[in-house]
């Protein structure tokens, strides 16, 4: 008896373009996970009712993170859950592999004529709190992108791309943004070792990374609807 595929139409990307997608995905993933050792403020202090609206207050992730959850959509409308959930379990074996090799390299002795060793260790010897809220963001977050959109696929079909496209996204960019920024520099983040920043800027943290990861994947859906017509072409057995 055959098995009923998981998505109403999904390509197997043996032949086509899935390889390249993932190394793309997970490229992205790991040079915003080393941007996002960086706070960033943009804009003077200003305060509404109490409430900071600037500075603006994000993290080096913020320039490039947003496109994985493109390339999110891309894998979960083109090749489905199953292949989602591989590239996003890549990425996160990566990730983790990479925070393990700035640890061990941090903790190695440094030659005697290298004196760069603190600086290495400020900016890649991430603390556990940033390895932490990093992966479970991240895993939380593109596991629940997947699978809004591949739920919301069975029941639209192939028409109104972009409310799965955008649904999907409001969901795991704030699950994504949420668990990092509490995690990483919120009271768990204190207890987990490190400084965590008062509550009126961890929210402005919090609603400024969201809406700013939201916004990009709104303005950036007409190339991921061409990105992703352009994948579909290339894929013989999607359908």
């Amino acid at each position: 008896m055959t098995t009923p595929p998981d998505d109403a139409a999904a390509a197997t990307g043996g032949r086509g373009n899935y390889d390249v997608v993932v190394a793309v995905f997970v490229g992205l993933l790991l040079i915003s996970n080393v941007g996002a050792t960086k706070l960033i403020e943009f804009g003077p202090d200003w305060e509404v009712g109490g409430f900071p609206v600037l500075p603006v207050i994000t993290d080096g992730g913020a320039f490039l993170f947003p496109l994985t959850y493109v390339l999110g959509d891309v894998l979960a409308e083109v090749y489905g859950l199953r292949k989602a959930h591989r590239a996003i379990a890549v990425g996160f074996v990566l990730s983790a592999l990479m925070s393990v090799t700035f640890l061990a390299v941090g903790a190695a002795p440094a030659a005697s004529d290298w004196p760069n060793q603190e600086a290495w260790v400020t900016v890649l010897g991430f603390v556990p709190r940033i390895v932490l809220a990093s992966l479970l963001g991240y895993l939380a977050g593109q596991l629940l992108n997947a699978w809004v959109l591949v739920r919301l696929k069975r029941h639209f079909g192939e028409r109104s791309l972009w409310v799965r496209l955008v649904t999907s996204t409001v969901v795991g960019e704030f699950v994504d943004t949420w668990i990092f920024c509490t995690v990483a520099f919120g009271p768990l983040g204190a207890f987990l070792g490190g400084g965590s920043i008062p509550l009126p800027q961890l929210a402005n943290y919090i609603v400024v990374g969201f809406v700013y990861k939201v916004l990009v994947e709104v303005l950036l859906l007409p190339v991921t609807y061409r990105v992703i017509a352009a994948v579909k072409r290339r894929e013989p057995d999607y359908g």
